[in-house]
């Protein structure tokens, strides 16, 4: 077995959103084994378990991921990630991967493979409502699907948002600007970990595109509930996002039904499912699946370098 170190940092951030497509593919066609990611509840945040198998690349595995917000001012990520691979076969374990930094590419991932397929327009300009280390992957990944011609950020903190604009101000025409301009873009990724609505209805044009990122835990939400009544809303996985997703705070409430999802986003990229009109509003609600951790963590093992872990 081996014990793979974080190398998210040399893998090809367009190959990266092909294997993940993939998988997404293989959902919508009812491909893979993917049990909902199990919650537990700790004194200052939570872990997940993430089980899947993913036939079209001979990978089973799970992964453990925390979310801890105040983790920062600690000097330490808000998420971590361990994932376990496993050989189909046998069971025996293969691999462990420090999963932190995929988990931020593999989200990062899925955002810009819901952009290609929903977002009206190529050149766009991005709206990106919080700062932290997910914002920055949805960025990156997002520029190797679109032409991105200006990128606007928000954050709670003026400085955060200073800070994120200089650092990607070498590569895009980047501003820290107000809430409601950084909304008044082709599309908006929100990545903020809010447990109520920031981001108003009538803030939002028509035509746009919404990766809503943050809310992944049940009780969290970043949209108002009158924008998902305006828009189509494609999930990961309608488990998922009824429990955990954007849409869990609207549904617990009677704001919002199940049975207006417009559609998974595998659904989509298979052709089964689409935007309607150019002029409407899609929201993608991403809770994060296994199957993504899985599709990554094939990639980490054919260029990662590894210590022996002899088992058993």
């Amino acid at each position: 077995m081996q014990y793979i170190p974080d190398t998210g940092r040399i893998l090809d951030p367009g190959e990266i959103n092909r294997i993940v497509e993939a998988a997404f593919a293989d959902h919508g066609n009812g491909l893979v084994q993917m049990p909902p990611k199990v919650y537990v509840t700790l004194p200052a945040g939570d872990f997940r378990t993430m089980p899947a198998y993913l036939p079209s690349l001979a990978i089973a595995g799970v992964k453990i991921v925390n979310v801890h917000t105040e983790n920062p001012a600690r000097g330490l990520p808000t998420v971590m990630a361990l994932t376990v691979i496993l050989d189909p076969a046998t069971g025996m374990p293969v691999a462990v991967i420090n999963a932190t930094k995929l988990t931020d590419l593999r989200t990062g991932a899925a955002g810009a493979v819901a952009c290609k397929y929903l977002s009206p327009k190529k050149a766009i300009t991005l709206g990106v409502v919080g700062t932290g280390r997910q914002a920055e992957a949805q960025v990156l990944a997002t520029a190797e699907e679109m032409i991105i011609d200006r990128i606007r950020v928000w954050s709670r903190n003026p400085a955060h948002a200073g800070a994120f604009a200089q650092k990607l101000g070498s590569r895009f025409d980047c501003s820290a600007v107000s809430i409601e301009k950084a909304c008044n873009a082709e599309v908006i990724v929100t990545t903020t970990p809010s447990r109520s609505p920031i981001v108003k209805s009538e803030w939002v044009h028509e035509g746009t595109h919404i990766n809503a990122i943050g809310a992944d835990a049940p009780g969290k939400e970043e949209l108002d509930p009158a924008l998902l009544r305006r828009a189509r809303v494609f999930v990961d996985d309608y488990s998922q996002a009824v429990h955990s997703g954007e849409i869990n705070v609207p549904i617990q409430k009677d704001l919002y039904r199940k049975d207006e999802i417009a559609g998974t986003l595998g659904e989509v990229v298979i052709g089964k499912k689409k935007r309607d009109r150019p002029d409407e509003i899609t929201i993608f609600d991403s809770t994060g699946l296994a199957i993504q951790d899985l599709a990554i963590a094939h990639l980490a093992m054919r260029y990662g370098t590894g210590i022996d872990l002899p088992f058993p």
